[in-house]
């Protein structure tokens, strides 16, 4: 099991072979669920483990008491800067911002700092499949996992979507010569993006790039070029899947070195997958042929065709056949919270798309559909113009319900809609409101447009709730 090669740069840490990780010091800052793989998995190679957690949570003294019983030493709230006196190396969470004080105190000193995702990449064997950009992600990467299981290949899918790329890392204890997976396919957020030095995908797949995460970046530009890094690594060896249909993303992938693979709603593609008509095809090698006709895929909205189609492109690489690759995009389940229907109730849809956490979600979400829609949205601004709205609520929105920090916000982008509009102080609220507006033969669509955490923990327990209270209703 050999970490990849290492590249000579400024304050980037080497790659240590496994011979020399122990008694290696690394600090792991933030006890999440990435941070605790990357402790993991340093714990398994032998380094000396510092663990710090600025926000603890109620299970923070026994998930402590376990690490110290592993030898890791273990420093929270106020102690945080005592676990940064001695260190040779960094794992910092998605979560900690790049502008946190305590890393550029880090940085100032010298130290390399990486993320869990970088630090998985030094341990895996089986090639890369990185799925980034500004929405669809979490469904593509779920798409090409259940192609390449479909085809019969061993597939580890994880990353942002959940489960975090170190316990991927065959552990010391598997003598075996072959790797456990034959492909990583991971979501790779703009956030890890940010700390990787070597990291390089076989495939780095970038779906679109709209404003979001403005809460975190300071800038448009600084959240394109953070994406962008996903081909900063790779190679002619590699490939670049990009969306054709999207000028920035063609712009980015100027950057990249590796060889281009396209899929296209709108046009063909020297090479690739497109829809022309009623069909998708792909122009592989020159060649074109079909792999499916549009009806056959059970997705709602053009955004989600578009996610399968660079899912298939990816499955192409992957060696794999159409009938396999259609098959399983006609299995694999809906996915929570993403144009989820929830329940018809006195011949209202209740659809819950919890994930739509930026306007550009949600603006794909009301283009799927053609029935008369009532609207749910509001939570935490990210930096989003809302104003984007106002074309398509004016065409099939009969009632807006709004709730949550950024409502006046929203609101102001909104004026003069024409549409109803009623203000909430719950979700339990928003969805009565929104039963008032409806009439039967209507959809309410629960796409908030905001992050979930002025209310919520995340969007998942966003839109559990929301499937509560729908599911309440009598």
């Amino acid at each position: 099991m050999e970490p990849c090669e290492a590249m000579e740069a400024v304050k980037v840490p080497p790659v240590f072979p496994i011979a020399n990780w122990p008694n290696k010091r690394v600090t792991v800052f933030g006890l999440g669920r990435s941070g605790r793989a990357a402790a993991d998995l340093l714990l398994d190679v032998g380094a000396l483990v510092t663990i710090l957690e600025e926000h603890t949570s109620q299970n923070f003294e026994s998930t402590s008491a376990a690490y110290g019983l592993r030898g890791a030493q273990v420093f929270r709230g106020d102690e945080v800067a005592d676990g940064l006196r001695d260190l040779e190396l960094l794992v910092v969470s998605p979560g900690v911002p790049k502008d946190h004080h305590l890393l550029k105190e880090i940085g100032q000193r010298g130290i390399p700092i990486i993320g869990e995702m970088e630090l998985a990449g030094w341990f895996l064997r089986a090639p890369i499949i990185a799925v980034t950009g500004t929405n669809g992600k979490s469904t593509t990467v779920r798409l090409i996992g259940s192609i390449l299981q479909q085809s019969g290949k061993r597939a580890f899918v994880g990353g942002n979507l959940g489960i975090p790329l170190c316990e991927a890392v065959p552990k010391r204890t598997n003598a075996s010569s072959t790797p456990d997976y034959e492909y990583i396919v991971a979501e790779v957020s703009s956030f890890q993006l940010e700390t990787i030095h070597r990291f390089r995908p076989w495939i780095a797949a970038l779906l679109n790039v709209t404003p979001d995460h403005l809460d975190r970046h300071p800038t448009q530009e600084d959240y394109q070029a953070a994406k962008e890094r996903i081909f900063e690594n790779q190679t002619i060896q590699d490939w670049a899947l990009i969306n054709a249909d999207d000028p920035v993303v063609r712009t980015m992938a100027l950057s990249a070195r590796s060889g281009i693979c396209e899929f296209s709603l709108t046009k063909k593609v020297e090479q690739g997958v497109y829809l022309e008509g009623g069909a998708i095809k792909a122009r592989m090698h020159g060649e074109d042929f079909l792999l499916a006709s549009r009806d056959a895929l059970p997705m709602r909205g053009d955004h989600n065709v578009s996610n399968a189609m660079a899912a298939m492109g990816i499955g192409l690489l992957c060696g794999c056949s159409a009938e396999d690759m259609v098959r399983a995009l006609q299995t694999t389940p809906t996915f929570e919270h993403a144009l989820e229907v929830v329940r018809e109730w006195q011949g209202i849809t209740f659809v819950n798309d919890s994930k739509g956490t930026n306007v550009d979600a949600t603006l794909k979400a009301l283009q799927s559909f053609h029935e008369p829609l009532v609207l749910i949205l509001g939570g935490k601004d990210k930096g989003g113009d809302f104003s984007q709205l106002v074309d398509s609520m004016r065409r099939q929105v009969k009632g807006v319900v709004i709730m949550g920090e950024a409502t006046q916000k929203i609101l102001r982008a909104l004026d003069q809609i024409g549409p109803p509009v009623a203000l909430a102080t719950s979700l339990t609220d928003a969805v009565s409101q929104a039963v008032a507006f409806a009439s039967r033969g209507d959809v309410v669509l629960f796409s908030p447009a905001c992050a979930s955490f002025d209310m919520f923990r995340n969007y998942h327990h966003r839109g559990l709730e929301f499937k509560r209270v729908v599911g309440e209703l009598q």
